[in-house]
């Protein structure tokens, strides 16, 4: 389909009033090229591999925001999981590749670089769990890596000694930036059926199914929705919301849709998806929970909250795969909380629980996303929460994920501010009736019989 010059206009009033914007273009990058049995060889040429791929990322990217006026929030790669790339080596302590990853991202000006990550949802390799083990390390070491272990899928269960392990890393990530608001933890997140081409951080690594490079394309847009809504009679009933926000979301992902096709052509590399998630930002009007109690709900979290997510990320889905034949990635709405004003708003005033953020994951993406909670809660509540979650995930054949940021000597109450896109983060309380036997038993929870596909 053509872009036409009117399409282009009502993209501009989206820009200018209503906080719509390209939220990431990621370059995706494979580095299977770069094993080595040195660990100081294979950080060599992964620098070398993601400076030279990503030179021209940036100023391609800033040179389209000129040209068609839409603002490119993020620039972005993702790498293939490091622990396969890293799997000849004999160090026990992969953190190099990490820094060599950072070093790469600030020579080339990109915001976030994510794959310092490792696929176990089956069976964790030998570098798999160094991978992991070298966690805390090499987030608290670098600036822009962003790391990512995926536990559990519909296919293989859930792998529970890999979640164990991750729910300690997780603290330990917290405890060793304390002084930097625990941003270690938010930079770290665990998935169940994890997706491969997904653009969006700490979550994005480059799948192996991918080109050697690829154009993934995230784009935004919640205030555009929220603004339509707005100006909806208060009496329409569901359908009218429902169809009001797919011809919004079939307008935003057009928008994306152009960003995307540009930026492969211009260079030179595949265009891969277009993730047409609402991905909302610390701005007034630029939140999801917004959205919510447009359509209706009184405050986000209270009774109605699930039903009106699911209404709004069913209707995003089905206007934008009418605007783009690539969409891929997560595609929904998301719900983090520290990014988000209204969830901000509404976790303050009490109405937003934990749980109820659990609820409202099981019909939009991803999961429990950049949560802060008691510095002081134990490891065996955090595996506790990756479990639930990861089989919300396994038993429902969707991604879900856990983004949990331990506040180091906080409670609830308190808050880190992380700044930027990041936000900050009311400490929500955390129910403390986890149980040691469960989550030390180990093992793995059975794929559900609905993995039984073929």
């Amino acid at each position: 389909m053509q872009i036409t010059p009117a399409e282009v206009a009502e993209t501009m009033a989206m820009v200018t009033k209503q906080n719509l914007d390209i939220r990431t273009i990621t370059l995706g990058l494979n580095l299977r090229g770069c094993t080595h049995e040195d660990v100081g060889v294979v950080a060599s040429k992964v620098y070398d591999r993601m400076a030279s791929a990503a030179e021209r990322l940036v100023p391609t990217a800033e040179q389209l925001e000129r040209e068609f006026g839409i603002p490119i929030v993020n620039k972005r790669i993702s790498v293939t999981p490091i622990a396969e790339v890293a799997a000849a080596t004999s160090a026990h302590d992969l953190s190099p590749i990490a820094l060599a990853m950072d070093r790469a991202a600030k020579e080339v000006g990109v915001d976030f670089v994510g794959g310092f990550s490792a696929l176990v949802q089956k069976g964790a390799s030998a570098a798999d769990h160094k991978l992991m083990d070298s966690i805390p390390e090499a987030l608290a070491s670098t600036d822009f890596v962003c790391s990512s272990v995926n536990l559990g899928s519909t296919r293989a269960g859930i792998n529970m000694d890999a979640a164990w392990k991750m729910a300690g890393v997780i603290k330990r990530c917290a405890e060793l930036t304390a002084d930097r608001e625990c941003i270690g933890a938010g930079k770290l997140v665990v998935f169940c059926n994890a997706v491969e081409d997904n653009p969006f951080m700490a979550g994005a690594f480059h799948g192996s199914g991918e080109a050697d490079e690829v154009i993934n394309v995230g784009v935004s847009g919640p205030g555009v929705v929220r603004a339509v809504l707005a100006d909806m009679p208060k009496d329409a009933d569901l359908t009218e919301i429902s169809e009001a926000i797919k011809a919004t979301a079939f307008k935003i992902t057009r928008a994306g849709e152009l960003m995307a096709r540009e930026a492969s052509r211009r260079l030179g590399y595949a265009q891969g998806i277009l993730d047409l998630s609402l991905a909302p930002t610390p701005a007034r009007g630029d939140s999801v929970a917004n959205i919510l109690e447009e359509i209706g709900v009184g405050t986000c979290g209270g009774p109605g909250t699930t039903a009106a997510l699911a209404l709004l990320n069913d209707a995003v889905k089905k206007g934008g795969v009418m605007a783009s034949s690539s969409v891929g990635g997560l595609s929904g709405a998301f719900i983090p909380v520290s990014e988000d004003a209204g969830m901000i708003r509404a976790a303050e005033a009490g109405a937003l629980s934990i749980e109820k953020l659990e609820a409202m994951t099981c019909v939009c993406s991803v999961g429990l996303d950049m949560i802060a909670v008691p510095g002081d809660t134990d490891v065996e509540t955090i595996l506790g929460i990756i479990a639930d979650e990861c089989a919300i995930g396994m038993i429902n054949n969707k991604t879900t994920a856990v983004r949990l940021i331990p506040a180091i000597g906080k409670k609830p109450g308190d808050t880190l501010n992380f700044g930027g896109l990041l936000g900050y983060a009311p400490v929500m309380p955390v129910n403390q009736h986890a149980g040691s036997v469960f989550a030390r038993r180990g093992g793995r929870i059975p794929a559900p019989l609905n993995s039984l596909k073929n």
